[in-house]
């Protein structure tokens, strides 16, 4: 019988009380304001490696990993700590002044070889990053859409060819 067919089936929530092993009936309310500060540090301390304990015996948890016999080295970091790369929070240091202007000088190079080979190029690109299609592009610029297409791969080509390196 499902708890649908059957009111009386309904969940009973409670609170063990460690010090006297008793467990008090609780509305669902007080059961999760009392478990959702434990269920987090419980999770925490699992994902860093310094709780032992069995999942079947998370009502155990007091929360306070200090005085848990469960308790194990795992890493030295803060439980409050999220565990990031480096790569993420530091900015990378070879990417020094000479290396990003390098960089400028290249893609206005490009940007001008482009617009020499294409001269509707930055507009293509505004129109694409706009959301239009290809065959709307092409209906936009006024060229059929094969056209538009095998001057885009011919571009593409000579670009290709021309700067390797980065295309």
């Amino acid at each position: 019988m499902s708890t649908k067919e059957n009111p009386q089936q309904t969940r009973k929530y409670s609170i063990y009380i460690p010090s006297t092993k008793q467990r008090i009936p609780v509305t669902k309310k007080v059961y999760q304001a009392y478990y959702q500060p434990i269920w987090s540090t419980f999770r925490k301390a699992h994902r860093h490696q310094r709780c032992s304990c069995p999942g079947n015996r998370w009502w155990l948890c007091k929360g306070d990993c200090a005085v848990c016999k469960y308790c194990t080295a795992g890493d030295s970091l803060s439980l409050d700590y999220e565990q990031e790369v480096l790569g993420d929070i530091r900015p990378d240091e070879s990417a020094d002044i000479e290396s990003i202007v390098t960089d400028r000088i290249i893609f206005e190079q490009l940007l001008k070889r482009l617009d020499e080979l294409m001269p509707d190029a930055r507009r293509i690109g505004e129109l694409r990053l706009a959301g239009y299609s290809d065959s709307a592009i092409a209906d936009i610029i006024g060229v059929p859409r094969t056209t538009f297409l095998s001057r885009i791969k011919k571009a593409e080509a000579l670009l290709h060819d021309e700067y390797h390196d980065i295309f």
